[in-house]
């Protein structure tokens, strides 16, 4: 279900004339700096982050969940919700699959994401929690579990997401295991890491040539005392020992508090092994707010990093990107709205980085005048080349604005049942 195609050119009328005036004042701005205003237009068009199909939906913490009003039912709802997230922001050109949780025939959902304008990113798998019928249980692990059966079911369940993938046109499988320990002794780490490796390398072994594995670490959840794969150098080893087509996936929320997570992209890119990237924000943890709500001067310096990496590496350096949130009071798809736009933000203010006086700036050791130049990025306010890519890409000057008098929600849930639960549970 899409968005009037009327409603969005009449709301972007009456948006249409104070954005002229904001571009006009903007390029000629930028100009002093010999900078054009059109060309950054053109790369922000070119920006992409995927949709978690998942994302769409309500989600919860350990005590409740609350569900919205025309909550999506099945994965064709989802698509529908990711099509409106895309055709109003033209940033999210992609969505990503978790199985077994939007398991469908392949052949419908490319149908489905034809006529939504939307394609498939990186695949995900499930091991972290039991299925309905499922012969082995996750509660102790699955990649990494002491009984041979269960790693095996994982391995299994893992080469079933690549197959998936393939019928959808996906190129890649993201793996996150929730596999540790939550007391000393609990388990012998090194015997448990070694496992993970063997049932890892069989699905390494099932990847087509063009596919890459993105293996994805995080500190503690569930695992409280140890987690199997908890920071990027446990990371940097997997993807290492597995081959070329593994590498390193970062989620902003999954580290210690004022960890440099800017430093760490440096360093996975600088081994060619920085896959990609997962987007949110957090104030204490894995808290998977809306990337930008917390600390937006973060996920600039993380682009400030990726897009030197790219300068550096040029078409060779092509990361994944990705929303992976969860969104308890708002409305899923207008957080998820704000949250690419936020992104998008980050990755244009990184790109006005003036990087021929920072290079002399960190030659000279002048420290003062290096952050002020990454400040003076940050500060320039690039909502009209967002907002100007948007309306020449047919997107909305102001998705939500436009979201909202377009009433999707209520249209929406004079379709899909309410849901009464309130049952504890992320998603």
């Amino acid at each position: 279900m899409h968005i009037a195609a009327e409603l969005i050119e009449k709301t972007n009328q009456s948006h249409a004339s104070a954005l002229d005036a904001d571009y006009s004042a903007l390029a000629e701005h930028l100009q002093r700096s010999s900078i054009d205003i059109d060309a950054l237009t053109q790369r922000a068009s070119q920006f992409g982050v995927a949709v978690p199909s998942w994302g769409v939906g309500t989600g919860g913490t350990r005590f409740a969940r609350f569900p919205g009003i025309g909550e999506p039912r099945h994965i064709f709802d989802k698509l529908d919700d990711c099509g409106v997230i895309q055709q109003l922001t033209q940033a999210t050109p992609t969505v990503s699959l978790h199985i077994p949780w939007d398991d469908e025939d392949p052949t419908a959902l490319r149908e489905k994401a034809d006529e939504l304008g939307i394609g498939f990113d990186a695949m995900n798998s499930n091991t972290f929690q039991n299925q309905e019928g499922q012969a082995h249980s996750y509660k102790f692990g699955s990649l990494s579990h002491t009984d041979e059966a269960t790693r095996q079911q994982a391995v299994d369940h893992n080469i079933r997401c690549i197959e998936i993938g393939k019928a959808l046109g996906s190129k890649a499988l993201t793996v996150w295991i929730g596999d540790g320990s939550n007391f000393p002794g609990q388990t012998h780490m090194g015997q448990q890491f070694d496992r993970y490796l063997n049932a890892m390398k069989q699905v390494y072994a099932a990847l087509p040539d063009d596919w890459q594995l993105f293996t994805e670490h995080k500190m503690y959840e569930p695992a409280f005392y140890s987690t199997v794969v908890q920071d990027w150098g446990s990371n940097y080893l997997i993807a290492t020992e597995l081959g070329p087509k593994a590498s390193c996936l970062v989620d902003l929320g999954h580290h210690a508090p004022n960890v440099n997570i800017e430093m760490i992209v440096s360093r996975l890119a600088r081994f060619g092994k920085l896959g990609g990237f997962h987007f949110n924000d957090s104030k204490y943890g894995d808290d998977d707010l809306d990337s930008g709500a917390i600390d937006p001067y973060r996920l600039f310096l993380v682009f400030a990093e990726l897009v030197d990496i790219e300068l550096t590496q040029g078409d060779s350096f092509t990361p994944a990107y990705m929303l992976d949130q969860s969104h308890n009071v708002t409305d899923p798809i207008e957080s998820l709205m704000t949250s690419a736009i936020e992104v998008q933000r980050a990755f244009i203010q990184a790109s006005l980085i003036d990087r021929k006086a920072l290079a002399h700036y960190q030659a000279t050791n002048d420290a003062l005048m290096a952050t002020q130049t990454l400040k003076q990025a940050f500060r320039t306010n690039v909502d009209p080349i967002l907002q100007r890519a948007r309306q020449l890409r047919g997107g909305a000057i102001d998705p939500i604005t436009t979201y909202r008098e377009a009433n999707y929600r209520q249209n929406v849930a004079t379709e899909r049942p309410e849901i009464r639960s309130s049952a504890s549970g992320i998603v």
